[in-house]
């Protein structure tokens, strides 16, 4: 029988083209995930035929996105090479803008650590940080780009609420802009030609800790940052919760003030008017002894309380009375599984202690309460944590990455999705009589009937 004409040569080479890149994507994920891996072991894995894996292989070789790690010791006759990510095939930047300092890091796609800078965060205006933090991500560019290739992400932490359509700041950012909002996008958004996203400086040290600190492994629990300001990063299942008007977690607002109800408490909340930095110290003074001296910054109340000073402690074992009360509220309604401390005062090691003892005694479930081990680079961690996820999302499928927000579904390129395109394609050539048989028939594999819900929320997914 002689074989079908090709109607369609075109339509066919564009088909063996995708068919080449899904085989791509699925080895370079296959790479990502468990490299250094050798080619027959990247084979059994996705159920790619060998010819087909050596082939995406080679390409991405070629392309410098992966290379040769070695051959795979300890194993009989011709020891096969094993692959891992090239150094040089991109890396991520990520930044984070507080009251006092801005810190601008660059890491590999393993998040390690390439190099990272650290200014005073200017007061002149939005438009000025805007401009400072590009500066800054300039200055770290140049420096890692001759190593480590090409940016690929960009991600910035920052108090306030976040727009997520617009990544501008809307509120409650008041330790950097007076007037509580600013655009930090204003300036960047058209002068580095790499996804930038933004997204809340506690929930980024949330991800921080999911990713690199104590919560790895943890699927429920939140980061209470206590400073100049409190707030509470929220992490339910995997994702970060932002809540209808991205503004869950501000629990500087939460009624455990002495008066709730004072107008002085709705600017920045009566928890933070309390226990935030300007309110310890304030309590200091007005209950300090004869002998003590007024003080200006609030680790000098800790240093003093440190010392054994009565009026400085009876301000500490408040602060850690309202703090335990504070979660135990949290524990009542989210009941997470970790509370991780941090901030300039929540890291405090005098804390820790009576905070335990506070929540326990408040309630009879209780979540495993931690200081943070990430210390004031938790939200840079974060940033880097969520710029590594659209810098992988966008060398495993090709494109031009996620849009410039944290908003969105959740990513999650597995290889049986791929594998099962890659299928209906086969299925569709042989019907029509094209030759695709450069691709594996083993790879018909069934999909999975649930597909992957779109979700609001930050994915973890690697």
């Amino acid at each position: 029988m002689p074989p079908r004409p090709n109607h369609d040569g075109g339509g066919a080479e564009s088909r063996l083209g995708l068919l080449r890149e899904l085989g791509e994507q699925a080895v370079l994920e296959t790479i990502f995930r468990r490299g250094p891996i050798t080619r027959p072991e990247i084979a059994a894995i996705t159920e790619l035929s060998k010819p087909t894996v050596s082939a995406a292989v080679s390409r991405l070789e070629q392309g410098g996105l992966i290379r040769d790690a070695g051959r795979r010791a300890g194993q009989r006759g011709r020891q096969p090479v094993a692959y891992t990510v090239s150094k040089q095939a991109g890396f991520v930047v990520g930044g984070d803008i507080g009251g006092s300092n801005l810190r601008v890091a660059a890491a590999d796609l393993f998040g390690e650590p390439i190099c990272d800078l650290k200014q005073p965060t200017t007061k002149a205006g939005g438009r000025a940080l805007g401009m400072q933090v590009l500066e800054m991500a300039n200055a770290v560019i140049d420096r890692a780009a001759p190593v480590h290739g090409r940016p690929l992400a960009l991600a910035i932490s920052t108090p306030g609420i976040i727009d997520q359509s617009t990544g501008r700041v809307t509120s409650l950012a008041y330790n950097v802009a007076p007037e509580g909002g600013f655009d930090p996008l204003e300036v960047i958004r058209d002068r580095l030609d790499v996804p930038v996203l933004v997204e809340n400086n506690v929930n980024l040290a949330a991800v921080g800790e999911k990713w690199f600190g104590l919560a790895r492994g943890v699927s429920t629990m939140v980061f209470i940052s206590i400073g100049a300001g409190i707030g509470m990063g929220i992490v339910i299942d995997d994702d970060v919760v932002r809540g209808a008007h991205g503004a869950a977690g501000e629990i500087g607002y939460l009624p455990l003030a002495g008066d709730p109800f004072d107008p002085r408490h709705r600017l920045h909340g009566g928890l933070e008017d309390e226990i935030g930095a300007a309110g310890i110290v304030s309590a200091f003074n007005s209950g300090r002894g004869p002998g003590d001296p007024e003080l200006s910054a609030v680790h000098e109340v800790f240093e003093l309380a440190g010392a054994g000073n009565a009026a400085a402690s009876a301000v500490v074992d408040h602060v850690a009375a309202r703090l335990g009360t504070a979660i135990a509220t949290v524990c009542a309604i989210l009941d997470p599984e970790l509370v991780v401390l941090g901030g300039g005062i929540g890291s405090s090691p005098m804390l820790l202690s009576p905070v335990r003892g506070a929540a326990a005694s408040l309630v009879p479930i209780t979540a495993r309460i931690e200081t943070s081990l990430l210390g004031d680079r938790a939200a840079l961690q974060g940033a880097i944590a969520v710029a590594l996820h659209a810098a992988r999302t966008t060398l495993l499928s090709g494109a031009g990455g996620p849009p410039r927000s944290s908003a969105g579904p959740k990513a999650n390129f597995c290889s049986p999705f791929l594998l099962l395109l890659a299928s209906a394609l086969l299925l569709l050539g042989s019907l029509l009589g094209y030759d695709l048989s450069c691709v594996s028939t083993s790879n018909r594999r069934q999909a999975r009937q649930e597909t992957p819900p779109a979700s609001p929320t930050l994915p973890f997914y690697l």
